[in-house]
């Protein structure tokens, strides 16, 4: 597939706001916010929203014609991206209301960060769904392409929760180490994508056809200059350099943040946090433009590709 920047954009820093707010609500709920003041949470609200909003913004430039996006809204029943839409805008009140909680100390301040929790993780599953219920992209029909947004979007949110945090002076040790064992669990939930996506199985051009008796060839694509099929569903990207991305990949979203994990337990500076979090953001964006130029539509098949 052609990855498509905006979508990048889209997928990533929204992932990472739903996430900041998650951990915002799950802080309220365990009495890890206990150590920050009121500005210091709704600052941190704040930046989770406007990451969300920047996603959100950023989607629409996918469009044809951005301005029929309400469009998305009208499908909840059986499109996962009318769903992803409908709870996005739902969050922004919701979020809101929390907010008023927080300043004036409602009563009700913990059923609202549960709710914003819910409808943040909600959001963040219906978007992998949109990918994931593609049966026509086997790098994307699995389960484990969920997990994946869910673990990268708890996993930056987290982090940047450490980050914002440790330049407040309210940094908890606890909270520290169930992100770092959650970065490590992504990285092995990634470790394991890999090693299922190289492995030979899915439609082949015998099957598509129907003839499994004999090797199958193209002869004729049918036409004699580039397509929108071609161009979107034909990326092709040599093996070498999607090798090098996917080294690099790993280095700077897992690698480094880690050994940063490491130094700040040790006593390094917390303001360190803020760079782990900048560089798992460079290498999520690598890894988004990896999902798409690795995913191969089964249409491939009938354009000379023999396996998908």
């Amino acid at each position: 597939m052609h990855p498509a920047f905006s979508v990048l954009i889209f997928t990533v820093t929204s992932g990472a706001g739903y996430g900041l707010l998650a951990w915002l609500g799950v802080g309220q709920l365990l009495g890890y916010t206990q150590a920050q003041t009121t500005d210091q949470q709704i600052v941190v609200g704040v930046i989770a929203m406007v990451l969300v909003s920047i996603g959100l913004l950023s989607s629409t430039m996918h469009l044809a014609n951005p301005k029929n996006a309400w469009r998305s809204f009208s499908r909840f029943r059986t499109s996962w991206l009318s769903r992803e839409a409908v709870f996005a805008i739902l969050l922004y009140p919701v979020a809101a209301l929390y907010a008023a909680a927080i300043f004036w100390q409602w009563s009700c301040i913990n059923w609202l960060a549960g709710l914003s929790i819910v409808l943040a993780l909600v959001t963040l599953f219906s978007t992998s769904m949109i990918y994931a219920s593609l049966k026509t992209i086997r790098q994307w029909n699995t389960p484990m392409v969920p997990a994946l947004f869910m673990a990268y979007a708890l996993s930056s949110g987290g982090l940047l929760f450490l980050a914002v945090s440790g330049l407040f002076g309210a940094l908890n040790s606890v909270l520290l180490s169930t992100v770092l064992g959650l970065v490590l669990i992504t990285f092995a939930l990634k470790m394991v994508y890999f090693f299922w996506q190289g492995k030979p199985q899915g439609a082949t051009i015998q099957t598509a056809t129907g003839f499994s008796q004999a090797s199958v060839r193209l002869l004729d694509a049918g036409h004699s200059a580039p397509t929108f099929l071609n161009r979107e569903f034909g990326y092709q990207i040599a093996a070498d350099k999607l090798l090098r991305l996917r080294i690099v990949m790993t280095i700077v979203t897992f690698v480094v943040p880690l050994v940063i994990f490491y130094c700040v337990l040790q006593g390094s500076a917390v303001e360190l946090l803020a760079v782990a979090w900048l560089m798992m953001m460079v290498g999520l964006l690598i890894e988004r433009w990896l999902f798409f130029a690795e995913a191969r539509h089964v249409v491939r098949l009938y354009h000379g590709d023999q396996r998908t």
